[in-house]
């Protein structure tokens, strides 16, 4: 039997009258594998969904500082570690922080949690161009604005105007393009902020043009990718100058296993459950990946997926430095 190191209910009755005013859902020990999109890992010691922006903020001013905070969006490139995650989760609500809305001719509004191809829809809705990519990320915009993320040759960055924010402390901030210090697939924005919404900017497009768009991204993930599978999407970056599922394969880790996890036949770039894995195999299986590739081509691939969470006693998985696992 695992025995996953957090104590929700310890936590929880620590912050017994500090919360008075919050008004969102508190669960101890809540399994993150209902969560993410790999279907596994351990628990999260406070899961805390708030219904709004003022109920997060006043969730944060009242938390100890000494507590650690985590915000997750809809699950879809998380790892979690079978020993669960220490402090509090937080995941937004849909309804208080999914929504999508036309702001004027050329500008949108999409909350953390809105699904990246509900903000396509509505650009398609409204004849602005430019975001017909989101239509093949299976995310949320909350990790697009965290991560850069892209696809069919167009980013996050180019799209974004304005990120509204919370700091540890509840604080509220406005940040700009500029601010977020974007590169590919990352942002340099500091790491303790919750991002709660962003406005967008597109430009007018032929509506036939964006459907175009939008159906051949489609066409593309449903032909290349394993979308039906448990799985967290692209598992590495593109190293510079390569693809990533091409080094992989020329290393002859199509298909490769570890326990119950598997680098998919169909994209090798993806990483997959296959129905057992535990995030043990499943991260096992990336760092051999990582040290035959380099060991047949000398690339260093570097993860996309994020990996959350501690491990389990003697259930450890060292990172790669040039040793093969």
């Amino acid at each position: 039997m695992r025995q996953h190191q957090v104590d929700g209910e310890r936590l929880l009755a620590s912050l017994d009258g500090r919360l008075a005013e919050v008004r969102g859902r508190l669960t101890p020990n809540a399994d993150m594998s209902k969560i993410t999109w790999f279907r596994t890992g351990g628990p999260a010691e406070l899961l805390f969904q708030p219904v709004d922006d003022d109920d997060l903020s006043a969730f944060l001013a009242a938390l100890p500082e000494d507590v650690p905070v985590l915000p997750v969006g809809i699950g879809s490139n998380l790892l979690v570690r079978d020993g669960g995650i220490p402090g509090v989760v937080i995941r937004l609500s849909a309804k208080g922080f999914g929504q999508a809305r036309q702001l004027s001719d050329t500008r949108l509004e999409a909350g953390a949690v809105c699904p990246d191809k509900h903000l396509a829809a509505l650009a398609l809705e409204t004849g602005l161009g430019g975001f017909h990519f989101y239509h093949g990320i299976p995310g949320a915009i909350g990790g697009a604005l965290r991560m850069n993320a892209g696809a069919n040759g167009v980013e996050t960055r180019e799209r974004v105007v304005e990120v509204h924010a919370l700091d540890r402390k509840g604080k509220r901030h406005v940040l700009s393009n500029a601010d977020m210090g974007y590169a590919y697939r990352h942002s340099s924005a500091p790491k303790d902020l919750i991002f709660t919404r962003a406005v967008f900017e597109g430009v007018p497009a032929d509506r036939d043009q964006i459907r175009a768009d939008m159906d051949a991204v489609q066409h593309h993930r449903e032909t290349v990718q394993p979308i039906r599978e448990k799985t967290g999407g692209s598992t590495f970056k593109n190293p510079e100058g390569y693809s990533a599922w091409k080094v992989i394969d020329e290393a002859g880790c199509r298909g490769l296993t570890v326990g119950g996890a598997q680098m998919s036949p169909m994209h090798c770039n993806f990483m997959i459950n296959t129905g057992t894995a535990s995030g043990y195999e499943l991260e096992n299986l990336g760092e051999t990946v990582r040290a035959r590739v380099l060991e047949n081509s000398g690339i260093r691939l570097e993860w996309e997926i994020k990996r959350l969470g501690l491990f389990e006693p003697d259930r450890m998985v060292q990172e790669f430095q040039g040793q093969l696992v």
